[in-house]
């Protein structure tokens, strides 16, 4: 089979797949078997099966591009599969995420829903939030005239005009604060309450809602004191959690390795589930043979999506020089998804398939050398010492080597453990 070099260059986007396309769910690989379980198969049980007529409230976290958006489209295909009405949003493209209270979450929720339930001709009446609206209008300077068929249009032009604007975010916060628990009982009883109540009558076993990208959230210190993600899903947490319908918020990583984590599960009842990477060695450092075989699939089925996964093995020859070189631009990943797309991506914008040792190694190097850039003498031998114990300990460590995608967590019957980002292990500072 040729390799259609235009539509596979499209395909190595390192973005996340959309499920409900049907051809790139061709794309998708199930790495579940060595992430140390099915995270998202988790999350949709605990609506599914524990709570589908009581309100859930879930967390959901893992590194940045490790493939978490795409296991949410999932989650959202499985579950609408299965019968619930699923809203799917990106805060990011609503929020400012330097600059985030609950009362912009709670709105932002209340836009996406209402504007998901009228695409299917369900109307909500608001009630409450037509003097809401109009008073914030008047301070907004921007008349905001809702009715029960512009619903969604009215939050749309209050989130619209605040997220570029600091100051008028702050004249609206002010104002918006002390309600915010009125806020919260009007969207449970004038929108969720009637919504689930119509989407029933439609066939439907219920509303859930997710929330991601809020794992971006912005790691600076409020005025309360609290880290921006702290202040929301520990101090805020327990409004954050009173929504009357199902909910999953994707959260910083960050919060895992805090002195916040025990309060963070005691506000939301269970502990948040965290996507690791995908394995390339285990733990004692043999290579992990089954997530290297599975990275393959991942790079192939970009290439050769409608072929069978084992017959994609007899065409790598279309690809790549040889089976060595799809091995080391895998395994030099770390299992981190983005990574890999990204160096695949590097590779395609030099030369064309069949990608040769060369073009690959030369893209490791300029990758590398990027990221020794930003590491101190200090962090070095933080990296040395992660690379020999596969533990880390310590917030100001997880905000330097996690965050910036020097180390990587994984996952296995023993439970987490840490490395390096195998791209850094063969730099000249790391040897020392």
């Amino acid at each position: 089979m040729k390799l259609d070099l235009q539509r596979f260059y499209q395909a190595c986007n390192p973005s996340p797949l959309n499920m409900g396309n049907t051809e790139e769910r061709k794309y998708y690989i199930d790495f579940s078997s060595v992430r140390g379980g099915n995270i998202i198969r988790e999350l949709g049980r605990t609506v599914t099966r524990l709570s589908p007529d009581k309100p859930t409230c879930q967390l959901f976290t893992g590194h940045i591009g490790c493939g978490k958006s795409t296991e949410l489209q999932q989650l959202k295909a499985d579950l609408e599969q299965q019968g619930f009405h699923v809203v799917y949003f990106e805060s990011s493209q609503v929020l400012e995420m330097a600059d985030v209270d609950v009362t912009d979450i709670m709105l932002a929720i209340a836009r996406q829903v209402s504007d998901s339930l009228e695409a299917v001709q369900i109307k909500l009446k608001p009630g409450y939030f037509v003097n809401l609206f109009r008073e914030i209008g008047d301070i907004l300077q921007t008349p905001v005239e809702i009715s029960d068929v512009e619903f969604s249009v009215g939050i749309a032009k209050i989130t619209s005009k605040t997220k570029d604007s600091p100051k008028l975010r702050g004249q609206l916060r002010q104002y918006l604060e002390p309600r915010t628990n009125g806020i919260l009982e009007a969207i449970n009883q004038e929108m969720l309450a009637p919504a689930i109540e119509k989407l029933k009558a439609k066939g439907k076993k219920g509303l859930v809602v997710i929330i991601d990208n809020l794992d971006r959230l912005d790691n600076s210190v409020k005025s309360v004191g609290s880290r921006l993600p702290e202040y929301l899903f520990v101090d805020r947490g327990e409004q954050l959690n009173q929504l009357h319908c199902h909910v999953v918020y994707t959260v910083p990583l960050f919060l895992i390795f805090s002195n916040a984590l025990g309060r963070l599960t005691n506000r939301f009842g269970r502990d948040p589930k965290v996507l690791p990477m995908v394995p390339v060695q285990l733990r004692q450092g043999d290579e992990c043979k089954e997530g290297m075989a599975l990275l393959q699939q991942m790079v192939l089925a970009r290439a050769f999506p409608a072929v069978h996964p084992v017959q994609r093995m007899n065409l790598i020859s279309e690809v790549f020089d040889s089976l060595e070189t799809l091995e080391r631009l895998c395994r030099v990943s770390g299992g981190h998804a983005r990574n890999l797309l990204t160096l695949l991506l590097s590779c395609l914008e030099r030369d064309d398939p069949p990608l040769s040792r060369d073009c690959i190694e030369g893209v490791i190097r300029q990758r590398r050398n990027e990221l020794s850039l930003a590491i101190t003498e200090d962090e070095w031998e933080w990296l040395r010492e992660v690379a020999q114990q596969k533990s880390l300990r310590g917030e100001e460590r997880y905000q330097t080597l996690v965050r910036d995608m020097f180390v990587f967590e994984y996952r296995d019957e023993d439970g987490s453990w840490f490395d390096i980002n195998p791209i850094l292990r063969e730099a000249k500072e790391f040897q020392l």
